[in-house]
């Protein structure tokens, strides 16, 4: 480890890696550069936006048997949000990233020189890259989650590459179930290539997490409380989750609020559009499976169809030590929705496999924000359109929702009016909804659909064996048995039909 002392306040900072050429003064915010055995000041860094990850500097884990400890970070931001990398140092010397997004890890390290130097013209140019796009690597299949460009608007610590405020990354996220690959586009073509996994913070074992009390200098802003604010457009008081939700819609005008700078910045007014009476409303608090839930933010949804468009309620929930949760509501009831850290493998076109069940295609639609209020933890606006493409029976039902920079896999499972109101118990109209019938929820997907598609083909099949002697005795010749073959297996191909419409 080497020790220097700031150039611009003369506060001691130790650069603890041998890769790292760089590190920011935790005092002044001075830019450190090591020139071999020399240290030299090349301006300040924008200090991070605190935003109250439970990670910070110093905080140590374990990874694949190995120590490591957090030295660095990064803070990047796009046009709909922002992410840490922290910059780690294993035990044994080498280092690593771990990205820290919306309560979601992925810890990767740097390809061996073989591993991307086997790949060799194979890898895309950033240009071509899409969400879903698929990349073989290290005979591995992945698929493009994430493809950004990204600002990087904060740094401290140290790092192993020189970065400053304004510092440009063009990244590419790609998944294969749990494991993980990022393609690095910030230093042009080829890429770096990280490969690793997602993971979750208790799997790494953390020491030292930060705590609400340890936070000093913005003792206002703890993580998850809320925060009041003035909205900008209309003065109207709004309140946001400091830190997990950061993008505010003023629920009196509509104005879209941006609160990751140091003032409040009216990004977009909303059309104005009539209150909406819904079963939640943003500061609502329920007890889920014995935690406290706050309602952070509401979306109403359409999937404009052209026969008979439906619309439907999506509530943003925080809590402070599990993160994000979702309620959905609709005409048929209420799902639990959560964001998959694991994604589904694709099996066939029609089929996906998640934690040893397999789960059929089915419906397949756009959907469209009508109305946003409340607080997120990216920026939402009226408009907004995602392609959902639904896997299995209502009972556990997988989504894969696309935009155009990005894919997230959810799970949704039905929850009874009745639990509802018991999660919610001061919420008097739920409790009169909950008196009502249960409706019920009917699906040819999943398992039903595969019975019906199996009950057609052996219905097809038995008749072709109990007619072909019929028609070969008649001696009626091969065109007729084609033909009454291809009406047998009428019923399999109006299965097909039904269940792609349904």
């Amino acid at each position: 480890m080497q020790q220097v002392h700031c150039p611009g306040c003369g506060a001691e900072v130790a650069f603890r890696s041998s890769a790292a050429v760089m590190a920011v003064c935790e005092y002044c915010h001075s830019t450190l550069v090591k020139d071999a055995d020399s240290v030299r000041d090349i301006g300040k860094m924008s200090a991070v936006l605190e935003d109250y990850t439970p990670l910070q500097l110093n905080t140590s884990g374990q990874w694949q048997g190995q120590g490591f400890t957090l030295v660095g970070r990064i803070q990047l931001r796009y046009e709909a949000g922002l992410w840490n990398e922290w910059y780690l140092l294993f035990d044994d010397g080498s280092d690593g990233w771990l990205a820290d997004a919306s309560g979601q890890y992925m810890l990767t390290r740097r390809a061996t020189g073989e591993q991307a130097a086997a790949q060799g013209d194979a890898l895309p140019k950033f240009e071509s890259l899409h969400p879903g796009t698929g990349l073989f690597f290290s005979k591995r299949r992945y698929l493009a989650g994430d493809v950004r460009t990204a600002n990087c608007t904060g740094g401290q610590g140290e790092l192993p590459f020189t970065v400053g405020s304004g510092w440009t990354a063009q990244v590419a996220d790609f998944r294969d179930e749990g494991r993980f690959l990022t393609l690095d586009y910030a230093d042009g073509y080829p890429p770096v290539v990280y490969t690793g996994e997602l993971v979750t913070l208790d799997s790494l074992k953390p020491q030292l997490l930060r705590a609400a009390d340890e936070i000093g200098r913005t003792a206002d802003r703890y993580r998850g409380k809320t925060v009041p604010l003035s909205c900008p457009a209309c003065g109207s008081p709004i309140a946001y989750r400091a830190g997990m939700a950061n993008f505010v819609v003023c629920g009196s005008c509509h104005s879209e609020v941006d609160c990751t700078t140091s003032t409040a910045i009216v990004l977009e007014k909303h059309n104005e559009l009539e209150a909406l009476k819904t079963s939640l409303a943003p500061g609502d608090t329920g007890n889920i499976d014995g935690a406290p839930w706050t309602v952070l933010g509401l979306m109403q949804c359409t999937d404009n169809d052209e026969d008979e468009a439906s619309t439907w309620l999506e509530y943003l929930l925080f809590n402070e030590e599990r993160g994000l949760l979702w309620l959905v509501e609709q005409d048929s009831g209420w799902d639990r929705v959560e964001v998959l850290d694991t994604w589904p493998r694709m099996v066939s076109a029609d089929m996906v496999s998640w934690q040893g069940g397999n789960f059929r295609k089915g419906a397949e639609y756009r959907s469209e924000v009508l109305y946003a209020a409340g607080t997120f933890n990216w920026r939402v606006r009226v408009g907004d359109s995602t392609q959902l493409t639904e896997f299995g029976q209502p009972a556990q039902r997988l989504t894969r929702e696309t935009t155009d920079t990005e894919i997230v896999w959810t799970r949704s499972t039905p929850v009874p009016r009745a639990q509802v109101a018991r999660w919610f118990k001061d919420n008097k109209a739920l409790a009169a909804a909950a008196t009502r019938p249960e409706p019920a929820r009917q699906s040819v997907q999943g398992g039903d659909l595969a019975f019906c598609r199996k009950a057609a083909r052996w219905y097809a099949i038995v008749l072709a064996i109990l007619n072909v002697p019929v028609l070969l005795a008649r001696g009626t010749g091969w065109f007729t048995l084609v033909f009454a073959m291809l009406l047998l297996w009428a019923p399999v191909w109006l299965v097909g039909r039904w269940s792609a419409k349904d």
